[in-house]
């Protein structure tokens, strides 16, 4: 098997409509302009995030939150969670400096865990994400 890349990460979603304002309006996402009223996406540079809901595509809702969230590369954690809290975001924990990043973890509506991520270690070879 010779995979190119990763196309695209599902997200289970209850409401089509809310994920698709959340992920859109409140993150500030790029919305691929293919996408349907069935089948949406979002742009992330490297990979798409793919809304799924049991109306477009079966099968039924779980929530992905209990798992490990998708982390999203910001330029600055602090000032992205700072703008998301002021849009009503309700973080999980006080932003980690775990010594190689910075992360801050928080939920879309359907309970799915996101992260606001920023690596600022350089990796074992010197060079820097």
């Amino acid at each position: 098997m010779d995979v190119e890349r990763a196309d695209f990460v599902a997200i289970p979603v209850q409401d089509l409509k809310r994920a698709d304002e959340f992920y859109g309006q409140t993150l500030g996402l790029r919305r691929n302009p293919n996408s349907s009223e069935r089948w949406v996406e979002y742009e992330l540079g490297n990979v798409s995030l793919a809304l799924v809901s049991p109306e477009a595509m079966g099968p039924e809702f779980e929530a992905h939150g209990h798992q490990m969230p998708i982390g999203l590369r910001v330029a600055d954690v602090e000032e992205a969670r700072k703008k998301l809290e002021a849009k009503g975001i309700t973080f999980a924990h006080e932003t980690i400096d775990s010594g190689v990043c910075v992360l801050a973890t928080f939920h879309d509506p359907d309970g799915n865990a996101l992260q606001l991520h920023r690596r600022y270690a350089p990796f074992r070879d010197g060079s820097l994400p």
